[in-house]
């Protein structure tokens, strides 16, 4: 053993894989931790009618709130791959998360419209990539058998969003004004934050074997071609579902008539769909097969984002079943899909790896609103016209992405 090894081995963490009750407090935390992160994002969705009357934005404008967002998270994931790696993931995470909760508290704070596009600028940046942090995490700790099941709990907290999140947050902005949201979210991570350090054990597993140096490091992580069609996966399935859901809350006030006050009910539904939904398609993908699943919802999926896209003026029931159906089947694909992008690389790049692909998830969903954003215009009456060719562009995305999913390896 070299010198270098040995100094680096008292800093490696031998308790992984933990045991079942500790593995699963380690998922409700990391579960925690991203409803907020998540709940930060969808919030500022079903606030775009608000936000364009108040703020006197374009859809275009209001466009830029939401991709501002994932822009900076794709932006600091690029920088945090270089670094990522060389870190204990615990202490990581609990800094980025920190940073998280004041960008948050910032967009409490903000008096108009460009000082809340800087607030989403910083919120994004730390939240994506924590967000990449906690999906290493899962990588490491979570052996591959049961690496579904617990993406499955993770993406959980997005149904939560869903369910107590996003109508708690919309109740707060109608009776408080729509900085209320964003306290609310402020006060919940720092509970969090506090929670996690006592919670979360050191993770310090990856610094086992010898480090490159961090431009030696991205060279490999750059020169796979198997990394590169993971990245392209996740690209094309982020966009299937994001060149939709900003736009969700909008259309259905102006195109479906669903007014303002029922905009809750959407994601109550919806969200208490996918609670059950995405343990149950955790699961389902570890005993079928990951690609298999992934494959099956992604055609399925296709339905609700055309019929979602073009709907008319309907009743409410109806909007619920189409928007319940969307949730479902568009959020479960990413249970597969991002098991199998994390299979693909070894343990030691994995945090640089995660952190390069969250950025890609981040610049594919913030391009995605920008490409919805210069389709989409205001018509006769409020109407928001072209929404129709957006969900065709998202459907050919779901086609796209079955093509790379199985094409994939894993390490």
């Amino acid at each position: 053993m070299t010198q270098r090894n040995k100094e680096a081995a008292p800093a490696v963490s031998n308790g992984f894989p933990l045991p079942v009750r500790q593995e699963n407090v380690l998922l409700y935390v990391l579960a925690a931790i991203q409803f907020t992160h998540i709940l930060d994002f969808m919030i500022v969705m079903p606030l775009g009618p608000r936000l364009m009357e108040i703020f006197r934005i374009t859809p275009a404008q209001f466009g830029l709130i939401v991709s501002t967002y994932t822009f900076s998270a794709g932006l600091f994931g690029l920088i945090a791959a270089w670094f990522l790696d060389r870190f204990d993931r615990k202490r990581a995470l609990l800094c980025l998360y920190g940073g998280f909760g004041l960008g948050t508290l910032a967009c409490a704070f903000a008096p108009n419209y460009h000082f809340l596009v800087v607030a989403r600028f910083l919120a994004g940046g730390f939240g994506g990539v924590a967000g990449a942090t906690i999906l290493a995490i899962i990588g490491d700790a979570i052996p591959p058998e049961r690496r579904g099941a617990a993406m499955g709990t993770l993406f959980s907290s997005f149904s939560l969003a869903s369910i107590a999140g996003v109508p708690a947050g919309l109740f707060l902005a109608n009776h408080l004004g729509w900085h209320a949201p964003f306290f609310l979210l402020a006060g919940l991570s720092a509970a969090i934050l506090v929670m996690a350090a006592f919670v979360l054990p050191p993770m310090r597993q990856h610094l086992a074997r010898v480090k490159d140096k961090p431009w030696e490091e991205m060279k490999v992580i750059l020169s796979r071609a198997n990394h590169w069609r993971a990245f392209a996966l996740t690209v094309v399935m982020t966009m299937a579902g994001f060149l939709i859901i900003p736009y969700i809350s909008p259309s259905l006030v102006a195109n479906v008539g669903v007014s303002n006050d029922h905009l809750p009910f959407i994601y109550l539904f919806g969200g208490g769909a996918t609670f059950f939904s995405m343990r149950w398609l955790g699961k389902l993908s570890d005993r079928l097969g990951l690609l298999r699943v992934f494959t099956a919802l992604s055609i399925i999926a296709a339905f609700p984002i055309l019929i979602l896209s073009h709907l008319p003026p309907v009743p409410l029931w109806t909007a619920l079943i189409v928007t319940t159906c969307f949730m479902v089947f568009t959020s479960g694909r990413f249970i597969p899909g991002m098991a199998m992008v994390t299979n693909t690389v070894h343990a030691q790049y994995r945090g640089g790896f995660m952190s390069i692909n969250s950025a890609f998830q981040q610049f594919a969903s913030g391009l995605a609103s920008l490409i919805a954003g210069s389709l989409i215009a205001g018509g006769q009456g409020g109407r928001l016209e072209n929404y129709g060719t957006v969900g065709w562009i998202g459907a050919a995305c779901l086609v796209v992405s079955i093509f790379l999913a199985r094409r994939l390896r894993p390490a």
